[in-house]
Order: C-alpha cells, then structure tokens, then sequence
C-alpha cells in the first residue's frame, strides 16, 4: 500500500513538474516575443554600422566575454600588481567609457532550435526541482503551495538579476522586466502544482491520512 501510494505520489510530482515547465516555457516565449518585456532596458547603439566594423577589425574570431576598460594584466599577474592595478583603475573608470561586451564574430544566428531546446529543458529542470521541493512541505492548501513556488520564483530571480544590476550597471528596467518574468513564470508552475498535487479529497499528496 505505502509503495503504491508512494508510485502514485511520484507520478503527480512528475506530471506538476512537466506541466509546470511547459507552463513556464509558454509564459516566457509571450514575454519575449509577444510583450515589451524582453526588449525593456535594451537599446540600440548609434551610428551601430562605424562600431560593429570597429569591433569586427578589433577583435575579428575571438568570440568572448570582454570588460572595458581593462585592467591591463597580464594572465600570470601576481598579487602585487593585481594590486597597483586595482588602484590605478578607479582613474581608468573616471576618465573613459566603461561596460561589458558580449562578442561574436559574423554568422551567429537570431534563434536556432538548440537555444529554443536548451531554454526549455532549462525550465523544465526548474519546475521538477521546485515540484520535488514542494512535495516536501507537506502543504495541503491550494493557496500554500502555490505561495511556497511563488517565493522561491522570487528567490531564483533575486540570484542573479540584482548582482548585474548592482555590480555590472546592468539597466534597472531590465532588471526589473526580467526579474518580473521569471516571477510570473514561477507563479504559472505553481499554479499547475497546487492544481495537480492534491489528492481526491483535496489534501496534499504528501499529508499525513
């Protein structure tokens, strides 16, 4: 009896989870294709066509994660001149342009299907794990275990988002769009869990008879 019950407590937590990550994958392609909300705080650059061929005769192949201005060290920096040069940046910043720039050479693609893959399969990993946890709780109110996956949205969104912004100037709009996004996607897995873990007499799947 407890291992059929505990089959059948797996199989809700599979299915929440699996609903629960194409919920999130549909809210997020309506966010970025169909509302603002992916385009919120990003901008085009002026006169694009003079930078883009700077950037290409500059950096040409060499796709990567670059910061401006650098700190001008060589890879096998010791701790004093990591050191000097940490205190001569602060005059770097205040006397040029400063950023982050993200880098790839002629031929990238807009969407492909391996990111479309990737990003769901992301998602989908994300909605089993807050399932898995929400079984754990024991919640048996329909109104809780959609509360418990709400705050842990709003955990997820926190991780990342606020560093950029603080440390990295990544725009507040942006990062307010974004953070909103994930939120919601959140909410629309824990919508689908409250839903689909219950039982027939509306308890939790994991409550106590």
């Amino acid at each position: 009896m407890l291992r059929k019950k505990g089959g059948r407590m797996g199989k809700r937590i599979l299915l929440a989870g699996v609903l629960g990550g194409i919920a999130m994958f549909i809210w997020s392609s309506v966010a970025h294709i169909v509302l603002p909300l992916g385009r919120t705080g990003v901008q085009e650059i002026p006169n694009e066509q003079a930078i883009l061929s700077s950037l290409q005769n500059g950096l040409g192949g060499n796709s990567g994660f670059y910061m401006f201005p650098g700190m001008g060290l060589p890879a096998n920096a010791t701790r004093e001149q990591q050191n000097a040069a940490m205190q001569q940046y602060g005059q770097k910043l205040a006397a040029n342009p400063s950023g982050l720039l993200i880098y790839h050479p002629a031929g990238a693609q807009a969407m492909t299907a391996r990111q479309l893959i990737t990003e769901f399969l992301t998602e989908l990993v994300e909605s089993l794990i807050v399932v898995w946890l929400l079984a754990q709780t024991g919640m048996g109110s329909f109104a809780s275990r959609v509360g418990f996956v709400f705050v842990a949205g709003i955990m997820a969104a926190m991780a990342t988002n606020i560093s950029y912004w603080n440390w990295y100037g990544f725009p507040s709009s942006y990062t307010e769009a974004y953070m909103f996004t994930q939120i919601v996607g959140y909410l629309c897995v824990g919508i689908v869990a409250g839903l689909v873990m219950k039982n027939a007499g509306g308890k939790s799947l994991t409550a106590k008879a």
